[in-house]
């Protein structure tokens, strides 16, 4: 154990002596006490705030919505987010689920022709001492051209960073007694060794916010950016980030939530199985809200995702933030001249242009092989680098719409499949992985989440 003022860490894990090093000097550490003591505080504000509003809508019986005192900057369409950087402004295909710690995807996604890759600390990745040290390891080696055969951070697909989310902890570092907050501990260290060189390339510092649910949220999160900037010494302002719109409280926030970070912002991404877990975590006690076998009736074409994409394409646009759509999560069978392949492709083809149709501006693949299909697809259907023009002034969504669920009901398959997905995750997240494949799709913590939390309330409310 070493032992530097107030703060504690943990010993490099084997193997990772040279990379453990190289992240934890003297003045990295420093930095990283000083963000987690300037911030720690205000974390645990977030999550006992979050505790209070599920406490509420259980003791009172009421439903989320749009809030009144809110409702002047909703109604202002004349402010805006600054304008999107370069490097952003085309986001058709993301790699997301992207663990930096397998380096060899990491490796082939950087070599890839995508716009970006989401370079995730979270859904899709196992927050071991191990991943999270060889992960960011990775990341400070590709900012420095430091893979072989891979391009430049200038020219290769743009690194969006997806820190864990603010109730994930770090147990291996300490500072003033307590373990540290996740987020901080990915973050700080991402930015203290690439900050710099990220601005110098016109590269970022760019990133992915997982499991946002207020604008209060937002609001620590952008001071936590202007900190860091001035302690970094980067321009300001030069810091920008995407939300990923997650929780179903969230989506009556989504204006407040640009304007809290309108400095700092790149948009918002539908993240639609945390969203659709979200109504579980906070409504699932409710039989109205019993959501029904994920693997048939959960999917855009429902009105409540529907409704959810529509709203999110339609306030980043009005406000010139860009929208971002989900991740594909089927896998193409390696013989294209297969039926198989081509019912893959047509499904994803359908859905992806559902979401094109809607006004987004990308969206993301797992599946490498994906990537040059679907961009195809942007370009045949849309005109630039990105929808924002199309402002979606149509469209008029209501918290009954938000908050419609799909019918359906419980099925035999569905829960085969959400306990299937539940044992399986266990599985990998114990021999350290974040994600797995099954019946031809990844699956990650998010699509565990909303298994394990279908499973029991199905116990509980049937």
């Amino acid at each position: 154990m070493t032992t530097l003022a107030a703060v504690e860490l943990e010993n490099a894990p084997q193997g990772l002596q040279h990379e453990h090093e190289t992240l934890f000097t003297a003045e990295s550490v420093c930095f990283l006490a000083e963000l987690i003591s300037t911030f720690d505080k205000q974390v645990d504000e977030i999550l006992r705030h979050r505790v209070a509003r599920k406490m509420e809508l259980e003791q009172t019986g009421g439903l989320p919505g749009f809030s009144s005192l809110t409702s002047r900057l909703r109604e202002d369409r004349t402010w805006r987010v600054l304008p999107v950087p370069e490097r952003l402004q085309n986001r058709h295909v993301d790699i997301g689920d992207l663990a930096p710690s397998d380096t060899e995807r990491f490796i082939q996604a950087l070599r890839s022709k995508a716009q970006g890759i989401q370079v995730d600390f979270d859904d899709g990745n196992c927050p071991t001492y191990s991943n999270q040290i060889k992960g960011i390891f990775n990341v400070c080696k590709a900012v420095r051209n430091q893979f072989q055969g891979v391009p430049p951070i200038s020219k290769a697909p743009v690194l969006m960073l997806r820190p864990r989310a603010w109730n994930m902890v770090e147990h291996n570092m300490m500072v003033n007694g307590k373990e540290v907050p996740g987020p901080l501990f990915d973050f700080g260290l991402l930015m203290y060794h690439n900050g710099k060189l990220l601005v110098e390339n016109k590269s970022g510092p760019f990133f992915y916010l997982s499991k946002v649910e207020s604008y209060l949220e937002a609001r620590l999160w952008n001071n936590i950016f202007i900190w860091t900037e001035q302690k970094l010494g980067l321009p300001a302002c030069s810091i920008k980030a995407t939300v990923l719109i997650e929780s179903i409280l969230a989506t009556f926030e989504m204006d407040e939530i640009l304007f809290e970070l309108r400095d700092h912002t790149a948009g918002l991404n539908c993240g639609i199985w945390d969203y659709s877990a979200s109504f579980v975590n906070k409504l699932g006690d409710r039989s109205a809200f019993l959501l029904p076998d994920r693997s048939k009736y959960v999917n855009m074409e429902k009105l409540f995702l529907q409704s959810y994409m529509d709203l999110l394409v339609q306030t980043c646009h009005r406000r010139g933030a860009l929208a971002t759509g989900g991740m594909a999560a089927l896998l193409l069978p390696n013989d294209t001249q297969s039926a198989h392949y081509h019912s893959v492709m047509a499904t994803v083809t359908r859905l992806k242009m559902l979401e094109i149709n809607a006004g987004v501006d990308g969206f993301m693949v797992y599946d490498l092989k994906l990537i040059e299909p679907l961009q195809k697809l942007f370009q045949k259907h849309t005109l630039g680098p990105n929808q924002l023009h199309i402002l979606r002034e149509d469209v008029v969504v209501t918290p009954e719409d938000l908050l419609a669920m799909p019918s359906g009901g419980v099925t035999l398959h569905g829960l085969r499949y959400n306990i299937a997905v539940g044992i399986l995750f266990i599985e990998a997240w114990l021999t350290g992985r974040g994600h797995f494949f099954y019946r031809g799709q990844v699956e990650d913590s998010a699509t565990a989440e909303i298994s394990r939390s279908q499973v029991c309330k199905y116990n509980y409310l049937i």
